[in-house]
């Protein structure tokens, strides 16, 4: 995204990049070097280390699901100036095929996991299910959470449309035509929504 931005419109944007990994930070710096100046920080997004009204657009993508929500947009609200731009990204746990994988194929794995285990499957080779540490929100949690912190949510769409669910999209099939989808039709703010498996909230700080 960085990338993007700063070689479309050089002269627009004046970025900083906040990452809580070190190696992620490091890596956005030596991609995008040679094309224009960006300002890196590593931090928690729940704390960031900048002073108040910092930021005329706050963009915070694949990010919230790992934190503490509530302080997390509260401190989002804090560092953008008034009347400033703030977009964020959501997976959507009410989308058909998150449903399914919490709901039929994560506990499918963990119990073919168990049989594994009382059939002697070597730890290595078995199924099973691990914590992943997301937690995931429906929209109208992340409005409501947005507007007790100052934000007022603008508009919203969903975008990874997926119409197959868990195991069956990752026939190799079904792949390829995904991969032949224009990225457009991925995109929607329709009844399509439904399929949609993450989410993007613009909104401004009042």
């Amino acid at each position: 995204m960085v990338h993007t931005l700063l070689e479309s419109r050089p002269h627009d944007f004046r970025i900083t990049v906040l990452d809580q990994s070190f190696e992620m930070i490091k890596y956005c710096v030596t991609k995008v070097h040679d094309t224009g100046k960006i300002y890196p920080t590593v931090g928690q997004l729940e704390a960031m280390p900048f002073v108040d009204a910092t930021f005329d657009v706050t963009l915070v993508m694949g990010a919230l699901e790992y934190t503490n929500i509530r302080l997390a947009i509260r401190e989002i609200s804090r560092v953008t100036r008034p009347e400033g731009l703030i977009i964020v990204t959501m997976l959507n746990p009410l989308s058909a095929y998150r449903l399914a994988d919490l709901l039929l194929l994560s506990p499918a794995t963990r119990l073919l996991g168990v049989v594994e285990k009382l059939r002697g499957v070597p730890t290595g080779h078995r199924h099973g299910g691990h914590p992943s540490g997301i937690r995931a929100y429906p929209v109208f949690i992340l409005r409501h959470l947005m507007r007790q912190a100052g934000l007022q949510p603008v508009d919203i769409i969903y975008f990874d449309v997926t119409p197959t669910i868990p195991p069956f999209d990752r026939l190799p099939g079904m792949i390829r035509r995904a991969e032949r989808t224009p990225y457009e039709r991925t995109v929607t703010r329709g009844w399509r929504r439904w399929m949609g498996t993450a989410y993007l909230i613009t909104a401004r700080r009042s």
